[in-house]
Formats: C-alpha cells, sequence, structure tokens
C-alpha cells in the first residue's frame, strides 16, 4: 500500500526496544515493552536513584503512546568516582544463614562465596537519590524519547503489515456489498410473493387489494436497501481512517461494530427470501467474516 505524503504510520501495540545512553549521572539503560491494552496503562520501574523524575517520565509517555500496555525497566551504572554503595547486611546476612544451615542438612563442606553473594540482585543498597535537576531531567527524557523511536520503529514495522492486509480485506468486502445490491429488488420480490401466498391462505378471507397492500408492507420492512447503503459509507470510511493512519485502533473498533451490525441485519432480513435470499446470505457470511477478520487485526493497533 503506498503512502500519502500526509499519512501517518499505523501503529501494532505490540513491540520492545532497549537503549543504553550515558549521562552526567552515569549510564542508564532503558527497556521498553508494549503489548495490547484497550487504553494506555503505563508500568515504570526505575532505581531509587532516580524515583524523582518518574513524573517526567511518564509524562514523556503519554505524549508519544496512546494505547497498550508499556512496561518501562531503568537501570543505572553510576559513574567511577560517585560514593560507593553500602551492601545490605540484612540480605547478606540472610545469605551466608541459608548457605551454612543447607550444607549442614546435606552434609557439605565448604563456605559462602562472597563474590557470588555480591553478584546478588539488590545486594547493595540504593546510592543517594539523584537531585532532581533540569539538566539531568532533560537527559533521561532524551534518553526515554530515543527509546520511544526504537520502540516506534519496531511498532511501525509490524502496523504497515496490519494495514496491508486491513486494506486487502476492506477493498473485499467493497465488492461484497457491490454483489448484494443487484439482488435486494429480486429479493423483495420474492418475499412480497410468500407474504401473498400465506395471506391467501389464511380462512379469513382479505380483498385481493388489501392483501397486495399488507404484502408490499412487510416485503418493504424485509428491504436491506437502507443497510447495503449505510455498509458502503461505513466501507468507505474504514478505507480512509487506514489511509490516514494515526492512532486508529479505538475509531476502526467503533466502526467495525456499526459494520457488523448492517452484516447481521441483512442476513437477518433476507432469510426466506428464495434464491435471492441465498444468494445474499452467502454473501453476507463472507462479509461478516471479513469484518471480523478485520476487527481481530484492529484490536492490535494503537
Amino acid at each position: 500500500m503506498n503512502r500519502s505524503p500526509t499519512r501517518s504510520p499505523i501503529r501494532s501495540m505490540t513491540g520492545y526496544a532497549r537503549l543504553k545512553r550515558s549521562t552526567s549521572l552515569g549510564d542508564v539503560t532503558i527497556s521498553v515493552k508494549s503489548v495490547n491494552h484497550r487504553s494506555l496503562d503505563l508500568s515504570v520501574g526505575l532505581p531509587g536513584a532516580l524515583d524523582p523524575f518518574e513524573t517526567a517520565f511518564r509524562a514523556a509517555l503519554k505524549r508519544r503512546l496512546h494505547r497498550g500496555h508499556v512496561e518501562v525497566r531503568v537501570s543505572l551504572e553510576r559513574k567511577t568516582g560517585d560514593a560507593p554503595a553500602a551492601i545490605d547486611r540484612q540480605m547478606l546476612d540472610a545469605y551466608v544463614t541459608a548457605f551454612r544451615a543447607a550444607a549442614r542438612e546435606y552434609g557439605l563442606s565448604g563456605e559462602p562465596d562472597l563474590n557470588a553473594a555480591l553478584r546478588m540482585p539488590g545486594i547493595f543498597a540504593e546510592s543517594a537519590t539523584a537531585e532532581p535537576s533540569e539538566a539531568l531531567e532533560a537527559e533521561l527524557v532524551a534518553a526515554l524519547e530515543a527509546a520511544i523511536d526504537s520502540l516506534d520503529q519496531f511498532r511501525e514495522r509490524e502496523g504497515e503489515g496490519l494495514a496491508q492486509d486491513i486494506a486487502a480485506r476492506q477493498a473485499r468486502i467493497a465488492e461484497l456489498a457491490a454483489a448484494i445490491e443487484p439482488l435486494r429488488e429480486s429479493a423483495v420480490s420474492a418475499l412480497r410473493a410468500r407474504v401473498e401466498k400465506r395471506l391467501a391462505e389464511l380462512t379469513v378471507k382479505f380483498e385481493p387489494a388489501r392483501v397486495a397492500q399488507e404484502a408490499a408492507v412487510l416485503a418493504d420492512r424485509s428491504d436491506i436497501a437502507e443497510e447495503v447503503a449505510r455498509l458502503r459509507i461505513h466501507t468507505a470510511e474504514l478505507g480512509k481512517l487506514i489511509e490516514k493512519g494515526g492512532a486508529a485502533g479505538k475509531e476502526l473498533d467503533f466502526l467495525l461494530q456499526e459494520m457488523q451490525r448492517e452484516a447481521n441485519t441483512i442476513l437477518s432480513k433476507s432469510a426466506n427470501a428464495g434464491e435471492a435470499g441465498m444468494a445474499i446470505t452467502r454473501l453476507g457470511l463472507e462479509l461478516k467474516s471479513e469484518i471480523e477478520k478485520i476487527r481481530e487485526q484492529s484490536l492490535n493497533i494503537e
């Protein structure tokens, strides 16, 4: 599908990015993972030293992302020369105690390995919290923005594939709606004839003109002209949404619900409408299938 100059990319809600960036405080590693969600749900995990910057991180994420469950994890490696981190003595004591208890229980020899203990996650207590300066905040937010850029590149590649698949199915839906249109009058005629026959078979006899009038009213109620017209309008709007791109997920979801409603009504009204009704039913079932497949795809669009 060719992009127009004004088209924004369609993005999937699924993606992953990891970035390492040097700052004045030290090296930060940022990982960002996103998966499907009806709204924007953020989970931000920062080391204690960077706690003052959580609000700035969340604000940056909200500026760039619109939907999805997004997990951000940040680690910090301070520059050499910073104050040494204190060992968590409680954790170290627990390690030594557990090691010796296991050695006694299983009759093993050996002493606790300090090198192994110092590699345990969380063994070092957090260094002093970073001062929330504007310069440092700008560095950290810039690193996060770069990680989001990488995430968006991942999501745009997947989103382009989704957009191409939806565009192909949208074209097929337009073909099906066009194929249903010429069958409508035959279906209405079949329904009118069916109603006239049933009214004529009733024990209570009606005037022929009254029979024809009632049959016409009931048949008109089963006419699918309005549903087909609305379906074609919705289908054209679907094409415009995909062409426009951007954060189209919620609009797509609403539009596809409307299209599915029209398809269901077409099937309902066309029952018992003779051969034309059977042909409409075959087309309508394929129509519903294509709409449902698009809806499944749209659930992963931002």
